[in-house]
């Protein structure tokens, strides 16, 4: 870590952070108010990307609409520079429920402990007045807290018959995840005590891998020819995390389980299939309308003996349509949700976000998934509707993080917003009371090396117009882009003559940024090298053999 430390970082820096009763009557004063509050209901998918949304206007988005994702947008704003802190699923719901860093709020990758006990928003929430409920993916350890009620997947949850987990029991219920979650959340909507202004989160587990659409959109995109992105088969130059990953649609996919490929035509039987259960936990019925779907498309496969580049463009199309017809669900369930809202009345006075732990790769680099600081997994995508403050048509174009989320539901609650989070409330930017939000900097850091695709650790700053990363562990190289000028972060240029002066810049702004948020030398610890080779192992087992 570059230990530079200027005045000129810190005076920078310090615009980055803007940041009873005794009668009937003051019973029902009291009363008043708390109904005057709005109601939140959080909606968050599990890794969406941007331009999966049709409402930010992708060809992807035009080839797949999501019109009741974008009724948001519509009626309230869409965030154009929205962006996680720690790009992975458990470590972006610590984030967004304590308003904290990783390091701050304990949890920096799946698999570590959260610590329940300390401050979340939720808890704040309840404090002043709201009824809280959570909904679908938790994915964070222990029970949930702060909440009135609870409802949660098991772990990950699968997409069929899914495991659900309240504070009595652990019931497997037979029926599709998406649909469940939805129906769940409006009968607790229905339910919930109407004195008290509500906060509903709504965790859907899609687009989650590995992407099993419901059964009436099994073959709902069968017939679209997705556009590849131009970067589908990379060149990667100094760029050296880049090249050692191990996400590549078309080398690290498992072609059963992710692609729903037969291992040959004319059987059901699945190629490279790790985890068998998200398959045969599938009741009679549904498996036999599951196969129906699919084993006529998958003979059609093995028909045309496909290979090398046109094996992996098949893969590629593969994985879109199984990945955008997840997200149809998604969109049906926001839809009877706001539908929900609108015929209760409760829309008026009702913030809906929608949103996404983090962003996700659909090709891009040949990649799925996430953990990069690049923008494709780094960028989030962010719509509220709130009628009685938000303009319809809105567009937010300020750097704004899942970090901020907390502080700023919670100001537009009128609640004092605790001094130790760490995001700053961007609730006048978005009410159109201001126009900046006062920060030109934001920072990330990744931890989850040796894991699943072997994505290095790494950390880094973003300005609107340049980003630097670090990536360390059992590599340590630095990478600078100009996203103005390469906005796909091809060309690296970290040793750019030319560059130098803006590197030396973003230097010192990362340490300035790095000493604000109290990251200490603990964030920056690697591992032995015997461990990562053995994971390195572990891993190309557990892929096998691939189909080329």
């Amino acid at each position: 870590m570059n230990k530079t430390f200027h005045i000129a970082s810190l005076i920078l820096l310090s615009v980055l952070i803007g940041c009873k009763d005794h009668s009937s009557a003051e019973k029902n004063s009291k009363k008043t108010e708390e109904n005057q509050k709005p109601n939140i209901v959080f909606i968050m998918a599990d890794d969406h990307a941007v331009k999966a949304i049709s409402a930010y206007g992708s060809e992807i988005g035009k080839l797949t609409p999501t019109p009741n994702i974008d009724r948001i947008a519509k009626n309230g704003a869409i965030f154009h520079q929205n962006y996680n802190t720690n790009s992975l699923c458990g470590p972006s719901r610590a984030v967004i429920l304590t308003g904290k860093h990783s390091h701050e709020n304990g949890f920096r990758m799946n698999g570590e402990q959260f610590d329940n006990t300390q401050q979340t928003l939720p808890k704040i929430l309840q404090q002043n007045g709201y009824q809280t409920a959570v909904i679908g993916k938790w994915h964070l350890s222990d029970n949930p807290t702060g909440f009135d009620y609870w409802k949660i997947l098991d772990d990950q949850g699968k997409y069929y018959n899914p495991d659900f987990i309240t504070a009595e029991d652990t019931t497997r219920v037979t029926g599709y995840a998406q649909d469940l979650i939805t129906d769940y959340s409006i009968e607790w909507m229905q339910q919930r005590d109407q004195e008290k202004p509500f906060f509903l989160m709504v965790h859907h587990k899609a687009p989650h891998r590995n992407w099993m659409p419901a059964l009436r959109h099994t073959n709902l995109y069968d017939s679209v020819e997705f556009p590849l992105p131009d970067s589908y088969f990379p060149d990667f130059e100094n760029q050296l995390a880049a090249e050692e990953q191990l996400q590549t649609i078309y080398e690290d996919m498992y072609e059963g389980h992710d692609l729903k490929l037969s291992k040959h035509k004319g059987t059901d039987s699945l190629a490279a299939n790790p985890w068998k259960d998200d398959f045969e936990r599938m009741n009679a019925e549904q498996k036999e309308k599951w196969n129906a779907a699919y084993r006529p498309k998958n003979d059609a496969f093995w028909e045309k003996d496909l290979h090398g580049k046109e094996l992996a463009k098949w893969k590629g199309q593969r994985y879109l349509k199984e990945y955008m017809a997840t997200i149809a669900s998604v969109d049906e369930g926001v839809g009877r949700i706001l539908d929900y809202l609108e015929a209760q009345g409760l829309d008026e006075n009702t913030l809906v976000v929608y949103t996404s732990d983090q962003g996700f790769y659909l090709g891009e680099n040949g990649w799925f998934d996430k953990r990069f600081m690049y923008e494709t997994s780094f960028r989030m995508p962010l719509l509220m509707q709130y009628p009685k403050e938000i303009e319809a048509g809105s567009e937010v174009s300020e750097m704004t993080q899942n970090l901020d989320f907390a502080s700023t539901f919670l100001d537009m609650a009128g609640i004092d917003i605790p001094q130790d989070m760490q995001g700053i409330s961007f609730k006048k930017v978005l009410y159109g009371e201001e126009a900046k939000l006062g920060r030109d900097v934001i920072y990330y850091h990744y931890y989850d090396f040796p894991a699943f695709h072997m994505v290095k650790r790494q950390y880094g700053i973003k300005t609107n117009r340049y980003k630097l990363i670090h990536f360390y562990d059992d590599i340590d190289t630095w990478e600078f882009y100009d996203l103005e000028k390469d906005p796909k972060e091809q060309n690296n240029l970290i040793n750019s003559e030319e560059y130098q002066d803006e590197i030396q810049m973003m230097h010192q702004k990362l340490d300035s940024v790095q000493k604000y948020y109290k990251v200490t030398e603990k964030e920056f610890e690697t591992t032995p090298k015997e461990k990562v080779n053995q994971a390195y192992k572990n891993f190309e087992r557990l892929r096998g053999t691939p189909i080329k």
